[in-house]
């Protein structure tokens, strides 16, 4: 039923019912619980920040049952299509992180087309990572990364959070400005295992988020070398930008929330009307801000999907120029 069909039967008073039953599935939305799928392991960048928003939607929904369900593997992918198979009525969410559109090209025969298969619910917040390395490495800078990798070619790891993860890409990019050629060690599950990988040196090279990196830099089990903005972060005024040493080097991470396709607009429209409210709760926008993300404020459905589309175009670019594949 059209808009213009809905206002003009209201003006007049006729009853609609295709548009009273929308309306009613909106205000009693949600009535059970809500599954919350993140496609990857505990205690990585992407459930981190699952688990600081959605208890803030829960409480705004007035549904206290919000269950974080972690379906890692695949890069994402084996969550995504756990979602898109899902009923496609709110009960089901699906909370992404860049990765989804940064291996499209990567992946052109998943099951799972993420700008076809969901609709966009809203943009939540976008995050800098760090290139940070474990202190066994001799490097104290960009450049001094760069040069020993050129001394050592094919001989330092890198870790990463499966194929097609923004670790591996943000790295590959890294790898492409720097004419350098580390080794990926993709670990299955995400940024947590990726993580642990660097810390053990295993893969001794990293860059994820900045949530992720921040508490073992503090205890020294990690080294910050640079941020991936295009310049310094004022919050972070020490930390050099990778930009500094390579020109034209820029990469976030970002989260939001999906529905499946088909999911009524009107559950959609709610979502992100409270989600937006939630991003403007001073408490969590300062542990955010603390933890160096970036809220995003005001995010509509419409501009997370144009968001997507841009990111899309960007690494799939990357992709193609750095020679990045699936061994």
């Amino acid at each position: 039923m059209s808009s213009l069909s809905r206002v003009m039967g209201l003006a007049l008073g006729i009853a609609i019912p295709g548009f009273a039953a929308e309306n009613a599935c909106a205000q009693t939305y949600p009535a059970k619980p809500v599954r919350m799928i993140v496609p990857f392991a505990p205690g990585g960048g992407t459930d981190i920040m699952a688990r600081l928003i959605i208890p803030h939607l829960a409480e705004r929904l007035g549904q206290a049952r919000f269950v974080i369900e972690n379906r890692p593997g695949g890069g994402g992918y084996i969550g995504a299509e756990a979602a898109v198979r899902a009923a496609p009525d709110g009960y089901t969410l699906f909370f992404t992180a860049a990765n989804i559109v940064m291996s499209l090209k990567l992946f052109p025969q998943q099951p799972v087309d993420p700008l076809r298969d969901f609709f966009p619910v809203s943009l939540l917040t976008k995050e800098p990572s760090l290139l940070a390395v474990h202190p066994s490495l001799p490097v104290k800078s960009v450049k001094e990364l760069i040069a020993l990798a050129r001394a050592r070619p094919g001989e330092i790891n890198y870790s990463s959070g499966g194929i097609g993860s923004s670790s591996h890409l943000n790295t590959e990019l890294f790898k492409m400005l720097a004419k350098v050629n580390f080794v990926q060690v993709p670990y299955s599950g995400g940024t947590g295992p990726a993580v642990v990988g660097a810390l053990i040196g295993e893969a001794p090279v990293i860059i994820v988020p900045i949530s992720s990196v921040l508490p073992h830099s503090r205890v020294g089990r990690l080294r910050v070398l640079a941020i991936t903005l295009p310049e310094r972060a004022s919050t972070f005024p020490d930390v050099p930008a990778i930009a500094e040493t390579l020109a034209g080097y820029a990469a976030f991470q970002w989260y939001g929330v999906l529905a499946p396709a088909g999911t009524p607009a009107e559950i959609v429209d709610r979502l992100n009307k409270e989600l937006v409210k939630v991003m403007q709760l001073p408490d969590l926008r300062a542990r955010l801000l603390n933890d160096g993300a970036i809220v995003v404020d005001g995010s509509t459905p419409q501009q997370f999907a144009a968001h997507m589309r841009d990111e899309k175009e960007k690494w799939a670019r990357v992709v193609e120029v750095s020679g990045a594949r699936v061994p």
